[in-house]
């Protein structure tokens, strides 16, 4: 995943804020209490908003961590589904350093071979824990990698497979009806994290000469898509958002709804449009800067 999918802050009360990074807090020590350390690095918002689609209740706790050392911290406890989803998280994220690894020569790749060190143990337990899961990953990566050596000009054919890939998160639920809500609605964010994540690294991409299905199906100039392409690559996104917004609509998510309604409706519009428009990394570099004064003043 991709650090994409994150709620809009302005459309959450302060519980609600405190609710999301309970989730996040609950992740972080779930990965920590089956990965160790090397678990708790690969934590980002893509992931907690999974372990939050995924959850089926569960109370909260408050702990300390190795960020917040003096001061106890609110927590998701209780919630397989944090398991479930650090379980997820080990599998995606082993799998996106073996793409970097195959994307990148040897001295290019050797960050992505040291993550592959720091994670291959827990990547191991997590394979043990999730079977389907990871097969099917690696079944649509398979899939995808096909698509990219035969540099597939089509936009939904990559976007399907990864799309497939993280629908398949939602096999564990184990009530039948938000299961299927859960699948539609994770279908829907794999293609739109996919356009995304394709908008995102389009000039790094034309640099190294990797594939890209944006630079082969529209008209890229000086590194960017023209502004007429622009406006359709923003059309597809949001039409995969509203289909989001249909699935979410049709199951209940429990505390977790106003933070996921946060982010379906206004959080990933925001987010593609600082794609589309080039400004997404300054804005993620202020956010984290005002996170750090955050975390300092506690």
């Amino acid at each position: 995943m991709f650090g994409y999918v994150r709620p809009s802050d302005r459309r959450l009360t302060e519980e609600e804020r405190e609710t999301f990074r309970a989730a996040y807090c609950g992740l972080c020590h779930a990965l920590g209490a089956s990965y160790g350390p090397a678990g708790r690095m690969i934590l980002n918002y893509d992931l907690t908003f999974l372990a939050m689609v995924l959850s089926e209740g569960g109370g909260t706790c408050e702990k300390r961590c190795a960020v917040h050392p003096f001061r106890k911290r609110r927590c998701a406890c209780g919630d397989a589904a944090m398991d479930t989803a650090a379980d997820m998280s080990v599998i995606l994220t082993w799998w996106q350093i073996q793409d970097g690894i195959a994307d990148h020569g040897l001295f290019q790749g050797l960050k992505y071979r040291a993550a592959a060190l720091l994670l291959g143990r827990a990547y191991r337990k997590a394979r043990r824990r999730q079977p389907d899961f990871d097969a099917g990953t690696q079944k649509r990566l398979t899939a995808l990698a096909e698509l990219e050596s035969e540099r597939c000009p089509s936009l939904d054919r990559p976007a399907d497979a990864f799309a497939v890939l993280l629908a398949g998160a939602a096999q564990g639920i184990a009530d039948p009806v938000k299961r299927r809500v859960a699948e539609q609605l994770l279908y829907h964010l794999g293609r739109w994290v996919y356009l995304v994540d394709a908008a995102d690294d389009l000039k790094e991409d034309l640099k190294t000469g990797s594939y890209n299905p944006l630079a082969l199906r529209f008209r890229v100039q000086d590194g960017a898509l023209s502004e007429e392409d622009r406006q359709q690559l923003a059309g597809t996104l949001d039409g995969s958002v509203r289909a989001m917004a249909a699935a979410f609509e049709l199951a209940d998510f429990g505390v977790y709804a106003p933070v996921l309604r946060a982010a379906v409706y206004e959080g990933l519009y925001i987010v593609g449009a600082a794609v589309l428009n080039g400004t997404f990394h300054r804005r993620r570099r202020e956010r984290q800067a005002i996170r750090k004064a955050d975390t300092n003043d506690a």
